[in-house]
């Protein structure tokens, strides 16, 4: 690896991160970029082949040849004709790696980093066992995705390193900036598009394309599990499309193995701050054009303080699928023609992506920021009453909130977080006051503190930013800016979301089920789970573990005492019990809502195009009527999520796919669903659809 003093730091648990910012500091970026660069390749890779060759060897494959002649009956077309789409494909595709573009990259990024960054931090014994991975089989790196700098870092430090720089999954979109499309085309990456559907050779095109990359092991393959980057800063679903990709050469036989690395990015402040409320809102995402980015160059004026990339303990494919998946079964036909995963096949790819899901949360770093957010989301409307059990909107109303209680509040909230096992970007040695004013500094556009108080902003409007006022005139449109500055806040709460949600699920069992049995307790929970699948990211299977994990983690901190058969609350524990509830309550009350939209619509028969304003019109006239407390239930992500749920559980059904979706909802199994999360049944009652897909 490349050597040098650089600044070393220690976060959470005691592993070692050093700032890589520090020696491009120090010496010169033109040297970094142009210095002697000789990764070790993976040590059974072939020789390393050109883009062109990797081109070729795609389309001369007998598996896409097979497809195509598949597509040529089907089409009427000759074979040829449809070779020649194919090449075109692979043309709007595939990537042009070459080490002056690399090199101009690197250049570029130090310059940028330098100056948008305080810190980059990387952990150095992750990128050590990276480096052994990549000498002794292909490798998938996975990182998480909460910004567009994602793309650039994983490539920039395994460069800075002197490791294979990886060949990246990115959007189609990507491809069509002038210049910079080119420039990432020739730095690795290759485009896909977003909507392939049921395009056979497309999809025939980039699975060879992906298997004929993990084959080589020339380069690490790069790709977001999650498919698209998080506008709540939360773990999203995995796509699995690409995962049977990049896993499909292992399963034929045709590598020993194949090592996954999560790798997570963690952010003390994201660059799209501005543009996430915005989106969750519906206003549409900027289109990626090279004037758009020109136009963005005023981030480069904001300080975002630190980036922390961990790369994770790499995981062994052949291990982990040991008596999982049957491999015998490709055996029974010729490897270079299509196969339909079998069901266990499907379910281990599944687990797999979630399991790589978890490590990346695990492997996430929390900022002060992020527990100041769950807070200024919970301030209690009266001194002593429950965080959960507020009358009023879960805002900071215009009294601010006093900034004594929020440090006071939040050094409870840290030690509770490292109880739990999250790793904190939080100064040993420095006074909680002035960790926590930086920060408060750092998110300067949406919160501040005013004469030992603080306010949260709301965005931008015809009278500029302002503090929530509670006694504006409550209009649709003063109700969209303290959504966007609310969800805005919400997104950095969420980062902690993870660390705390099987307790909190726990926890509003409890609330609701008001029983102390195990049974009961655990009945619920998994209820809650089943619901929350597309919120929170649990791994399948793990049901009882992670009840286990919740009991053991809230007996850990004194909030519940167990015994063989039951689960009691410890009265010394209320504050901890409370505070976990109140983070699930907005995503139980904007499910609510979406359920009583549900069954109050008089068509039952309902599209994507209605859905989504239909519920945001609602979620508007409730929250202006007092009668719904967050206005989180704004959000387009959750209240899809909540669809995503109904189907999952087969209270809705999807009648056609296409542009718009329709589906059909049995307002009888919905109302059902919505009584167990309130607790007025028991969820023994529910009957699931496990075939049911969103």
């Amino acid at each position: 690896m490349a050597s040098g003093r650089m600044g070393v730091a220690r976060q959470g648990q005691g592993e070692e991160f050093v700032d890589i910012l520090e020696e491009r500091r120090r010496g010169s970026d033109l040297g970094h970029a142009f210095r002697t660069y000789r990764p070790a390749p993976y040590r059974g890779a072939p020789p390393p082949c050109s883009a062109a060759e990797l081109n070729a060897a795609v389309l001369q494959s007998h598996h896409l040849r097979y497809v195509a002649r598949e597509v040529a009956v089907e089409t009427g077309s000759s074979v040829e004709e449809v070779m020649e789409v194919a090449a075109g494909v692979v043309e709007e595709m595939s990537h042009k790696l070459q080490l002056g573009s690399v090199r101009l990259l690197g250049f570029t990024l130090s310059k940028v980093f330098k100056r948008i960054f305080s810190q980059l931090l990387v952990n150095m014994e992750g990128l050590g066992k990276l480096q052994e991975a990549i000498q002794e089989h292909p490798v998938i790196l996975m990182p998480n995705h909460r910004s567009y700098v994602d793309f650039l870092v994983i490539s920039y430090i395994l460069f800075t390193y002197d490791l294979p720089v990886p060949v990246i999954a990115a959007g189609v979109p990507l491809a069509g900036m002038a210049l910079v499309g080119e420039i990432l085309r020739r730095s690795g990456a290759f485009f896909i598009r977003r909507s392939i559907g049921a395009d056979k050779l497309y999809w025939a095109v980039l699975s060879e394309y992906v298997n004929t990359i993990v084959r080589s092991g020339s380069a690490p393959l790069e790709f977001y599990v999650e498919g698209l980057r998080s506008r709540t800063l939360k773990s999203l679903t995995p796509k699995l499309g690409m995962m049977h990709m990049v896993l499909e050469p292992f399963f034929k036989g045709q590598v020993y193995d194949i090592t996954l690395v999560p790798i997570s990015i963690s952010y003390d402040r994201v660059l799209e701050e501005g543009l996430l409320a915005r989106e969750l809102l519906g206003t549409p995402k900027p289109p990626e054009t090279t004037l758009g980015l020109l136009r963005a160059t005023r981030v480069l004026q904001e300080n975002y303080g630190s980036m922390h990339v961990t790369f994770g303990l790499p995981l062994s494919v052949r291990q982990l699928t040991q008596g999982k998946v049957n491999r015998r079964q490709y055996n029974l036909i010729p490897r270079d023609l299509p196969q339909r995963p079998s069901t266990d096949t499907e379910d281990c790819v599944s687990w797999l992506a979630h399991l790589v899901l978890r490590a990346q949360e695990e492997s996430s770093v929390l900022s002060p920021w992020s527990l100041m957010a769950c807070l200024l989301l919970q301030k209690p409307a009266e001194e002593g009453l429950p965080w959960d059990q507020k009358p009023t909107l879960l805002t900071p109303t215009e009294e601010g909130l006093p900034w004594d209680q929020l440090v006071q509040r939040t050094l409870w909230l840290r030690q509770l977080a490292l109880d739990f096992g999250a790793r904190l970007n939080w100064p040993e040695h420095a006074p909680a006051s002035d960790v926590m004013s930086s920060s408060m500094a750092l998110h300067h556009a949406v919160a501040r503190r005013t004469e030992g108080r603080v306010y949260l902003l709301e965005e931008e409007g015809p009278a500029g930013r302002r503090p929530i006022s509670g006694e504006e005139e409550e209009v649709e449109e003063g109700v969209a800016r303290r959504a966007a500055a609310v969800l805005t806040v919400g997104s950095y709460r969420n980062q902690t979301l993870h660390v705390f949600v099987r307790p909190a699920l726990l926890a509003t069992a409890m609330n609701y089920t008001q029983s102390t049995h195990t049974d009961d307790l655990l009945s619920y929970f998994s209820f809650l789970q089943e619901v929350f699948s597309n919120e929170f990211i649990f791994v399948p299977h793990r049901r009882s573990e992670d009840f286990q994990e919740a009991c053991s983690l809230l007996s850990k901190c004194g909030a519940v005492h167990t015994g063989q058969q039951e689960v009691m609350q410890a009265e010394a524990g209320l504050q901890t019990t409370s505070f976990l509830r109140a983070l699930l309550r907005p995503f139980i009350d904007t499910y609510q809502v979406v359920f009583s939209h549900l069954c109050e619509e008089r068509h039952r028969v309902f599209s994507d195009k209605q859905f989504v304003p239909a519920l945001r019109s609602l979620a508007t006239s409730l929250i202006l009527s007092g009668e719904l407390h967050t206005y989180e239930a704004l959000s387009s992500d959750t209240q899809k999520n909540a669809l995503s749920a109904l189907l999952r559980l087969g209270a809705v059904t999807k009648l056609r796919i296409g542009e718009h979706n329709e589906y059909r909802a049995d307002r009888t199994a919905i109302r059902r669903i919505a009584d167990i999360l309130a607790g007025k049944i028991p969820p023994q009652t529910l009957v699931t659809a496990p075939d049911a897909r969103l």
